[in-house]
């Protein structure tokens, strides 16, 4: 399971976990694109803390590819082999930025050798002529903008909500032995894997492709056991693997792993059609915009939508009555006003609750200062329901629980930028058993889910993953 614990704050959820239950096993007939040559030989590894894993070595240098005329059979059945997310990408150790003794979270609980405490003491001074420097830039400017002004008030009202309700997680997490306390030991493990990725590239490129005939394309793509599949074909139509294990698809010479049971849409804003003729209506969607803010267009990091074009998103559309609707919503105040002032309201969603993804390293601490003036180690999720017809003592009869306010979901959160945890199991007790799920704005795809975004498949790409060697 990918709740480690559940409590009355919250839970602690194990990310990792969750990715490599989604049943990346493949059979031979299918694990391997064509003209690529693959060595299953199974070889153990050993890292730097002692433990051995089995890898199959690989041709390419670059990560695992693969072909079937090299994969091996047992005693006549095809072999299948597994792959699991590479843990080096969950691998985090120590804060990104150290916070204050007074102002760690498990006071008394790691023990703090003297360099930490000289390199806290160092961060402290750092911090505070930082920090004068800050008033004296203001004293020229006046003072606080409104919206720093927003955010110094909303994290003064949730503040001891996250702090208390992460404590208790994080104790927990180290009576289980699923965190573990800061030692001197240094990671070996390497997390830089060149992944080309170019999704929003093709995206691109398939406006130029020629018209479909809705009348005679199919709406759905299903995927048998080829793995090469025409560009046109999947940003046409929903994509689906309905069988029982992934498989693997090529797009622009790039693999991509489709776990079993799921579905999703290649597109960007402009091409939402296919998903509606899908004519499927959905019971859960949850959003992750990309939102538009100044380090986003300095960086260039993803394209961003502005607040008018998020609205135009055809949620009524897609909503099934009593939807459950979760929105991802950074720390800036201007976006969560919006989302429950004009978003939800705009498609005649009833904001019920305010939950918050709070990141922590392996060892229990806030990857960054709670308090700190810039980023917070914390996210915010809105919750809503679609206002209709059924009633709440509806709900109530059918075993679902009401939203309740202020839940944490604490984790260890991905390196790789905006991999946000999995909700399926945090939600599974508000929401009926067997339901339809949508992500939208999706950078990854879940077993059960439908998942749409111009990269929906980008963390599915095969140098994301290692592959071991199905016993």
């Amino acid at each position: 399971m990918s709740v480690v614990h559940h409590l009355a704050a919250g839970w602690l959820v194990d990310h990792l976990s969750f990715i490599n239950q989604c049943g990346y096993e493949i059979c031979d007939s299918f694990a391997c694109p064509g003209g690529v040559t693959l060595d299953t030989s199974v070889t153990s590894t050993e890292d730097c803390h002692g433990s051995s894993t089995s890898v199959a070595t690989s041709s390419s240098s670059s990560g695992p590819t693969h072909s079937p005329e090299d994969a091996t059979e047992t005693e006549g059945k095809p072999a299948k082999m597994r792959y699991v997310f590479r843990e080096e990408f969950f691998d985090i150790s120590k804060p990104h930025i150290v916070a204050p003794p007074e102002e760690q979270l498990c006071q008394g609980c790691p023990k703090v050798n003297m360099m930490e405490i000289k390199v806290n003491i160092i961060w402290i001074i750092f911090f505070f002529f930082r920090f004068l420097l800050i008033l004296q830039k203001r004293k020229r400017k006046c003072s606080f903008n409104q919206g720093e002004l927003d955010a110094l008030e909303y994290h003064s009202k949730v503040r001891k909500l996250i702090w208390e309700g992460t404590l208790h997680l994080v104790q927990e997490g180290l009576k289980s032995g699923f965190l573990h306390q800061r030692t001197a030991e240094l990671s070996c493990r390497k997390n830089n894997v060149p992944v080309v990725c170019g999704l929003a590239e093709l995206c691109e490129m398939a406006k130029q492709f020629p018209a479909v005939n809705e009348g005679v394309h199919q709406a759905v793509y299903v995927l048998e056991d080829e793995t090469s599949c025409p560009e046109q074909d999947l940003l046409s139509c929903v994509t689906e693997n309905t069988s029982n294990h992934a498989k693997i698809i090529v797009l622009m010479g790039q693999k991509y792993l489709v776990p079993p049971k799921s579905s999703f849409l290649l597109s960007d804003i402009s091409c939402l059609q296919p998903l509606l003729n899908y004519k499927k209506k959905y019971d859960v969607i949850v959003i992750d915009p990309p939102w538009e803010n100044k380090s986003v267009k300095r960086s260039n990091r993803y394209s961003h939508l502005s607040s008018w074009q998020i609205k135009q998103i055809p949620v009524p559309t897609l909503a099934a009555p009593n939807c459950l609707v979760v929105t991802w919503v950074t720390n800036r105040q201007k976006h969560l006003k919006f989302v429950k002032g004009e978003l939800y309201p705009h498609w005649s969603v009833k904001t019920l609750a305010e939950w918050h993804w709070v990141k922590i390293t392996r060892a229990g601490e806030f990857v960054l200062p709670l308090d700190s003036l810039h980023k917070k180690p914390y996210e915010v999720l809105v919750l809503g329901r679609v206002q209709g017809d059924v009633k709440e003592d509806l709900r109530k009869s059918e075993g679902v629980l009401p939203i309740p306010e202020h839940k944490l979901i604490v984790s260890i959160p991905c390196t790789l930028h905006s991999h946000k945890p999995p909700l399926t199991a945090v939600l599974a007790e508000f929401i009926k058993p067997d339901v339809e799920c949508l992500e939208l704005f999706a950078r990854n795809l879940q077993p059960g889910w439908t998942s749409w975004g111009n990269e929906v498949l980008k963390f599915q790409h095969i140098d994301y993953f290692t592959l071991l060697q199905k016993e």
